[in-house]
Formats: C-alpha cells, structure tokens, sequence
C-alpha cells in the first residue's frame, strides 16, 4: 500500500490535527505578546512559527509511515540516543551550569529521549503482554528507562529525568502491572531517598526548600510570587492581549518558556486559560481515542505513553505557575517557546496519527 494513497490516509484524525494547529497559533501569538517588550526577545514568535510548521512537516512524515516500522528500528533509536546523551555528557553545551544541548543549543537529546523512550518501552510491554503482573517482567521494564533516566539526571536535569519515570508508570500500569509490586518499588525509593537527596544539586535543594518555606530565600521566591501576582490581576476576562503589567514590565521572568502559562492569565484571563484547557483536554481525549481502537497492544501503549508525555507536562508546568509544585524547567506543550520541545511533541503526535491510520475497524455487515 503506497504511503500516499487515499486509503492509507482515510482514517487520519482530522480533529487531533486542528487542536494541534490552534494550540501552535495560541502558543505563537502568546510569545509574541510575552516578548515585544523587550528588544532582542522580538522576533521568537517567528522562530516559534518556523518551528511549527517544520514540526507539522516532521509529523506528516512520521505518520506517513507504519508505527510498526518504528517497532523494528527500537534497539538501533535506543543506542544512538543514549550515545547522545553521553556525548552531551562529554562535549555539550554548557549553560547557566547544565549541559543539555549539543551545537549552540541547536539540539536538546533528551527531549528526542522522551519519544525514543516511549517506542521502545511499548514494545517492551507489548511483547509481554499480559505477563506485566509478573515482578520481573516490571523490573525489566523499569531497568529500562532507568539508563536514560540516569544519564538526564548527571546533565542535570532532574525534571526530564522524572517525566521519563511518570511515562513509565503510566505506560506500566495500563500493561497491567499490579498495584502491589509497583507500592514495593515505591517503598524502595522513599527508603533510599536520602541518599538521593545528597546526590542533588546545591539548586535542586534550594527550589525543594524554597517550594516547603517560601520564607527562606524571598529573593529566590520572586518569579514564583510574580506568576501568582500575574495569574491572579488577570480575573475572569484578562487585562487585554500584549497589556498585562507584569509581563510587559518585565517583572515576571522567562515569561515566553516556563511561565507563559502566567502571562495567558494575566492578558486573557480566566477564559483565556478555560479556552487554553479545553484544547489540551481535547487533544488528550483524542489520543485515548485513538489508543482504545488501536489494532494491537504496540499501538495502544505508545498511545497512552503520548497521552502521558501530553499530560504529565501540561500539570507540572501548570503546577509551576501556581505554586503548587517546586520550580522547574518544564515547558507548556504546543505552547513554550522551545524548538526541541516543539518538535518532540509533533513527531509524538505522528506516532499516534500513524496507529489511527492503521487501527483495524470494525464492521457491522
């Protein structure tokens, strides 16, 4: 069957890619308000644009072709991006003290890892299903996604490292995984947490810290106050586009990546962010959707560990901006400016279009 033919493209989902396409022109017109301000910010919203659109391109290639031959290339997706990661390691980009780039920030692994990841849990999973009550089979799965997981940490990069243990468990427990061996692991991890504290970076404490005492450092505290400052003044219907004080006057901080949730807020108010959540929740609904008829557990399971990728990082950058989580650098999906980001989610987003076009349909003849 040709890649183009009407046949292979009739059952791809038209209303997933129209959520998409309003979220990128909401998220472009966001960081074009977020950073007129300010003179050398101006022109993100067009790279932002550009990004999309070769993202969009990027997904069309990726759904142009069978999820399942993807399935097949898992081992050799794998090796070539922990090797990635470790020439992150060795030769990456440092800034502002992290190493998570490769050529003049051109390129972020581990994001890509988080795609890679999902491919090749799924069809770990998918070869054992249902044996995944099986403690083995749940360790293997978790050995994993640990390598990863550990190579993210080392950059640092403690917030990609466990979204990537949250897709696990997520991906783990629609394989079936039981609830007993997974409180097991979980014990394990609270037992062996202090250690894990000592390993943390000075600022990863600092944020823990601050996050439980706000009180401690007020200076450190600020950017968080002014996201709620800015959340807040904004009311039901907003301040206006491009108007809200706290962004146009650069009080509040990266405001176009991690705290543009903040400035939507402010500037469009309580239906701005209802609209803003009704998109993500519908572009969810249609990946679930999509993992429900999907023809086999492969298709299935790298549905829902998009689903969870999706989900995991809108709560965490949400929970971010109003407080109720420690800060960390998890950008608002479709919406953050971010070009690795960006392209992640839209080659995430061909993988699950690529099942709805192959799911098998039932007939009622």
């Amino acid at each position: 069957m040709g890649l183009f033919s009407r046949r292979t493209w009739r059952d791809f989902d038209l209303v997933l890619l129209c959520t998409v396409l309003l979220l990128l022109v909401y998220g472009t017109a966001m960081i074009g308000s977020a950073t007129q301000a300010t003179e050398d910010l101006r022109h993100l919203w067009q790279r932002h644009a550009i990004n999309a659109v070769s993202g969009l391109v990027l997904l069309m290639l990726v759904a142009a072709l069978d999820y399942r031959f993807y399935e097949s290339l898992h081992r050799a997706l794998y090796i070539l991006i922990m090797g990635s990661l470790l020439v992150l390691l060795a030769l990456g980009e440092v800034t502002q003290g992290v190493q998570r780039w490769i050529g003049a920030n051109a390129i972020q692994p581990s994001e890509l890892a988080k795609v890679v990841v999902i491919i090749g849990l799924a069809k770990l999973l998918a070869d054992r299903d249902g044996q995944m009550d099986r403690m083995r089979n749940l360790l293997i799965s978790l050995a994993y996604v640990l390598v990863p997981m550990g190579l993210i940490y080392l950059q640092p990069n403690l917030s990609t490292a466990i979204t990537i243990g949250l897709i696990w468990l997520f991906m783990v427990l629609m394989a079936g995984a039981r609830l007993l061996h997974l409180s097991i692991l979980g014990l394990g991890g609270v037992i062996v947490s202090p250690l894990f504290w000592l390993t943390l970076k000075d600022y990863m404490r600092d944020r823990i810290i601050l996050f439980l005492n706000p009180a401690s450092n007020p200076d450190t505290y600020y950017n968080v106050q002014q996201a709620l400052i800015s959340i807040g003044s904004g009311g039901l219907l907003g301040k206006g586009f491009a108007s809200g004080t706290q962004s146009q006057l650069r009080f509040l901080r990266v405001r176009h990546t991690d705290y543009i949730f903040s400035v939507i807020g402010e500037e469009l108010g309580l239906v701005g962010v209802l609209i803003l959540l009704g998109l993500f929740s519908l572009l969810i609904w249609r990946i679930l959707r999509v993992a429900a008829i999907a023809s086999d557990p492969l298709g299935r399971l790298i549905c829902v560990g998009v689903a969870a990728l999706v989900f995991i990082q809108i709560s965490i950058n949400i929970g971010v901006n109003l407080g109720l989580l420690p800060v960390t650098g998890i950008p608002l999906p479709f919406v953050s400016y971010g070009g690795s980001s960006l392209w992640t989610f839209l080659i995430a987003l061909g993988l699950v279009e690529s099942v709805a076009m192959r799911h098998k349909k039932l007939t009622f003849e």
